[in-house]
């Protein structure tokens, strides 16, 4: 196996575990996320049976954004959706600091709170290079060709034959018709009869 495929295979193995990280954090995330969001809203007064609605929000508009950024990373449209993603993040980093600190569990769990969504973050920001960098490992027609070229500054010229183009074969030359003009004779003054009134 040579160097390009190796670098290629590696590659691959790379964009394949940061999906499967990102998979993983992202459904750990979720899950606690989910669970904080709905106690925070059944504080708030939400009917119980419609808690759930709000995690669901919060965190489905995450799971779209980053599911966009991912798709979207060679494309500057990622812009937008990369906001959402730092918007919704936001959110739900706020809604799970504002949990632990309204159920009294202390800074501690504040600060734990942040963790999965602040990695979230991280580990997509990670894997959208790691696609993006997938054209930039096949070898490019420029680099093909300086590989395959020597450099003239090491290697000596090649002994070639120059070529010689051949002379254009001369054209005879054109023969052009002269004809000498012709005489004109003399215009004379012409006699022209006049009636007379006679018989």
């Amino acid at each position: 196996m040579d160097t390009a495929n190796q670098q290629s295979s590696g590659m691959r193995w790379a964009r394949w575990s940061a999906v499967l990280i990102v998979l993983a954090i992202g459904g750990a995330a979720f899950v606690l996320s989910f669970a904080a969001l709905r106690d925070l809203a059944v504080m708030a007064h939400t009917p119980t049976r419609l808690a759930w609605l709000f995690p669901v929000i919060v965190d489905g508009t995450i799971i779209q954004a980053t599911i966009a950024v991912l798709a979207l990373a060679d494309s500057d449209e990622r812009t937008f959706f990369t906001r959402v993603l730092v918007a919704g993040a936001t959110v739900s980093i706020g809604g799970n600091i504002a949990h632990a600190l309204v159920s009294g569990h202390g800074v501690l769990a504040a600060i734990l709170a942040v963790i999965a969504p602040a990695a979230l973050l991280v580990d997509t920001h990670g894997l959208a290079v790691l696609l993006r960098t997938r054209n930039t490992a096949a070898p490019t027609p420029t680099s093909i060709a300086a590989a395959v070229e020597p450099d003239s500054a090491d290697d000596p010229a090649p002994d070639v034959a120059p070529v010689v183009s051949a002379p254009a074969p001369a054209l005879a030359p054109m023969h052009t018709f002269h004809t000498p003009p012709r005489t004109v004779a003399p215009l004379l003054p012409v006699a022209v009869p006049i009636p007379t009134g006679g018989n």
